[in-house]
């Protein structure tokens, strides 16, 4: 399982995690991690845009029992006695009872918004443990001062500035590329260098290059061999939605829309991928403090085509969203496994130092009126393995083919 660049979790354990989990998803996600990143929900009948975010493993999850302002309280009398504001938020959210609430500094959350962004500090390649234990390149971003400097998907990373990396962590090994600055959430500024201490066969050598700012591409499309058209989503940073609706404009036959791995990120791109299959309609019901609200898709949406989703258990929150107004609408046959149940709505409210509290406020659910959150959605046909090769075929029996 791939793990692209993104903070480690490190000694702010709330912090660390969301960040490090944030950047599974969003820089290009695998199953492997869980991943938690903002969702922007857009209220259909005000019309404002709603930020809420993912959060982490399942379950049912609470409201926030703590205010903003209780956090406001706890900063200031924690600086009056010259210890950390941001620190001492965290800690009232922790006592609070809310799983997936956090507290973010000014500089993590900017790393955060700028991963929803799909953008990043590194050297453009992502990391996974081999099947004999030692950490391999699982993919080269084109165009990235790791491709740049040759190095190839399947080459064994060895060190990392002449520290062995083969025992560490697949979090602390991306990290480590990154630049992280010790759990704090940000990453070294572009140009810095990084040496990398590589492995093709039998021939070792090392590189150094400069990390970089990159951007990720969220859709990927490839034709099938029967002429169908497979949309890849690992993400829903901003455009992705777009990309997915013109996907589906300029292709031909059945269309396959592959959300293993993908941990969620903008809901609303999320409910604009949803029109692209939708001739409008609901999406998704959720709740704010109590009071309802729904998201709609826009008309117009190829409704004819033969469609299979493909889910598991790295599918999250806008992705499980999406999931679930197919599933629930008739409108595809979803192949693949449990996905991963995080349906909570978290929303920030900035604090005075200039940190940002994400507190849970809510809870969404699919047309149907079921809850994902701590229970994920089943697919309908159940694949362990071969998920892939079944979904194809499963297209090809819809008349998928071209």
């Amino acid at each position: 399982m791939s793990g692209p660049e993104f903070p480690s979790r490190s000694r702010r354990s709330r912090r660390g995690a969301a960040l490090t989990l944030v950047f599974a998803g969003v820089l290009a996600a695998s199953a492997a991690t869980s991943a938690w990143p903002r969702d922007d929900v857009k209220s259909p009948s005000s019309g404002r845009t709603r930020n809420v975010s993912d959060a982490s493993p399942a379950s049912s999850g609470s409201s926030a029992t703590v205010s903003p302002q209780a956090l406001e309280k706890a900063a200031a009398d924690a600086e009056a006695d010259g210890k950390s504001g941001t620190d001492a938020a965290e800690e009232v959210v922790s006592r609070s009872g809310d799983r997936w609430g956090a507290v973010y500094d000014r500089g993590e959350y900017e790393e955060f918004e700028q991963a929803l962004d799909g953008r990043y500090t590194g050297v453009g390649l992502g990391a996974r443990r081999a099947r004999d234990g030692r950490i391999e390149v699982s993919a080269v971003q084109p165009g990235g001062p790791a491709a740049l400097a040759g190095v190839r998907a399947g080459d064994l990373i060895r060190t990392i500035d002449g520290h062995r990396v083969t025992a560490s962590p697949v979090t602390e090994v991306v990290s480590q590329l990154r630049g992280d600055d010790g759990g704090k959430g940000s990453s070294a500024a572009p140009g810095t260098a990084v040496t990398l201490g590589l492995q093709r066969g039998t021939h070792a050598w090392s590189r150094t290059v400069r990390r970089a700012r990159l951007s990720t591409e969220a859709v990927t499309v490839r034709a099938l061999a029967d002429g169908a058209t497979m949309i890849k989503v690992t993400a829903f940073t901003k455009g992705a939605g777009e990309r997915v609706c013109d996907a589906v404009r300029t292709s031909d036959g059945g269309l396959l829309l592959d959300l293993r791995g993908n941990a969620g990120g903008l809901v609303t791109e999320a409910t604009a991928a949803a029109s692209a299959f939708l001739d409008g309609g609901l999406v998704a019901t959720y709740d704010i403090h109590g009071k309802q609200r729904a998201l709609y898709a826009s008309g117009g949406g190829d409704t004819a085509r033969p469609l299979v989703v493909l889910v598991d258990g790295g599918t999250m929150s806008a992705a499980e969203l999406l999931t679930g107004a197919l599933q629930d609408r008739g409108r595809a046959i979803t192949v693949g496994t449990r996905t991963f149940g995080k349906g909570s709505v978290q929303m920030p409210s900035r604090l005075k130092d200039g940190s940002v509290a994400e507190l849970t406020v809510g809870h969404y659910r699919t047309p149907a009126g079921h809850s994902v959150d701590g229970q994920g959605i089943t697919p309908d046909l159940v694949a362990t393995d071969r998920a892939e090769a079944r979904a194809e075929t499963v297209l090809s029996g819809l008349g998928g083919t071209s």
